[in-house]
C-alpha cells in the first residue's frame, strides 16, 4: 500500500506543480507574447505576425509613455518622502511598548484598507475638488501617501522594535543625547527596514490606478492610467509593453526587500 501511495503521489505532485507553474507564469507568458505580436486574431493560437513595431512606437519621442513614466516615478518618489517623513518618527515612537494607546494608533493606519477603495477615492475627489487639489501633483501625492502609510508605519515599527534597547541605553549612559543616540545608534540599525518601507511605498504608488484616476485625471497621466486607456481602446500590444515596464521595477525591488527584511525584524511585525 505504501508503494502504491508513493507511485500515485509522484504524478499527483507533478500535476499540482505543473498547475501552479501554469497559474503563475501563464499570464506572464501571454503578456510577453503580446509585446512582440504585430498581428494576432482569433482563431489563431499564436500571432500571425511578429515584430518590435510597438516597442518602437512606445519608446518613440512622440509617445506618451516616457512622459507618463517620468510622472509616475516623480509622484512615487514624492510619496516615499512624505511617508518616510511621517513614518520614521511615528515608527520609533510606536515601537516603544510604554506609549499610551499604541495599539489604537497602529490600527488607525489600517483604516484606509478597511473600506472599498472606490468609495473612499470618490469622496476624496469631491473634497479635493473643493480644496483645489484635483488635477494636481500634490493631490495625487497625498492620496498615494495616505495609502502607503499603512506599509511604511508598520514596517518602520517592526524595524525599530528589532533593535536591542540596551544599545541606546548604553549610548545615553556614555553621555550621548537622545538625538545623537537616535542618529548614530538607532537609525543605522533600522535603515534596512526603512529602505524596505520606502520600496513598498514606491511600488504601491507606481502601480496605483484608482486614486490617480479620481484625483489626477485628466491633467495627471501616470503609467497605469496610460495602460488603462490603451487596453480599453483595444491596443493590447501597447498595454502589454506598459505592464511589462511596470513589472520590472517590482521584480528588482523585491530582490532588494528580500535582502533587507531580516528574520528578527519580521518577527516584530505587529507587536
Amino acid at each position: 500500500m505504501r508503494r502504491l501511495k508513493g507511485r500515485l503521489g509522484l504524478p499527483l505532485q507533478a500535476l499540482l506543480l505543473a498547475f501552479m507553474l501554469f497559474a503563475m507564469f501563464g499570464p506572464l507568458l501571454n503578456l510577453l507574447i503580446w509585446t512582440v505580436a504585430e498581428s494576432w486574431f482569433y482563431p489563431h493560437a499564436l500571432p500571425s505576425q511578429w515584430g518590435l513595431k510597438y516597442w518602437y512606437q512606445v519608446f518613440s519621442p512622440y509617445s506618451d509613455v516616457s512622459g507618463s513614466l517620468l510622472t509616475s516615478v516623480f509622484i512615487a518618489v514624492l510619496s516615499v518622502l512624505v511617508c518616510l517623513i511621517i513614518s520614521i518618527p511615528a515608527g520609533y515612537a510606536l515601537s516603544r511598548r510604554a506609549m499610551p494607546l499604541r495599539v489604537m494608533f497602529m490600527l488607525l493606519f489600517l483604516l484606509p484598507q478597511a473600506f472599498p477603495n472606490l468609495t473612499v477615492y470618490m469622496n476624496i475627489a469631491r473634497l479635493f475638488y473643493q480644496w483645489g487639489l484635483n488635477g494636481t501633483v500634490a493631490g495625487v501625492v497625498l492620496v498615494h501617501s495616505v495609502h502607503g502609510l499603512m506599509y511604511s508605519i508598520w514596517i518602520c515599527v517592526a524595524a525599530f522594535s528589532a533593535i536591542d534597547p540596551l544599545q541606546a541605553r548604553a549610548s545615553r549612559n556614555l553621555g550621548a543625547g537622545p538625538l545623537l543616540t537616535f542618529w548614530y545608534i538607532v537609525l543605522p540599525q533600522a535603515s534596512p527596514g526603512i529602505m524596505a518601507a520606502g520600496i513598498f511605498v514606491f511600488l504601491e504608488s507606481l502601480d496605483e490606478f484608482t486614486g490617480t484616476f479620481f484625483v489626477g485625471a485628466p491633467d495627471i497621466t501616470t503609467l497605469p492610467l496610460l495602460l488603462y486607456n490603451a487596453s480599453m481602446s483595444g491596443n493590447y500590444q501597447v498595454s502589454s509593453i506598459t505592464a511589462l515596464i511596470l513589472l520590472v521595477p517590482s521584480l528588482l525591488f523585491m530582490l532588494v526587500i528580500h535582502k533587507c527584511m531580516r528574520p528578527e525584524m519580521l518577527s516584530k511585525m505587529g507587536k
